[in-house]
């Protein structure tokens, strides 16, 4: 399905904002949108945070409608 790989790309990107974080202690979003309580960097950390929530649903998703939806 289109919107598991949408909401997968946007948590991948969110996951490697958050390791820079982590590991430089550089803010990506926020140094490329203008702060991180900028409007547009808040409207990338909603996005991230409703892929994430859309993503659990992945879990529950049965094996063979993942293969189906593949093709």
């Amino acid at each position: 399905m289109i919107m598991d790989r949408i909401a997968l790309a946007i948590l991948i990107i969110g996951g490697i904002n958050w390791g820079s974080i982590g590991i430089f202690g550089l803010d990506l979003v926020a140094a490329l949108f203008g702060g991180s309580s900028s409007p547009l960097s808040r409207v990338i950390y909603t996005l991230v945070g409703l892929s994430a929530l859309w993503c659990i649903s992945l879990f529950f998703k049965e094996e063979g409608n993942r293969r189906h939806s593949a093709m």
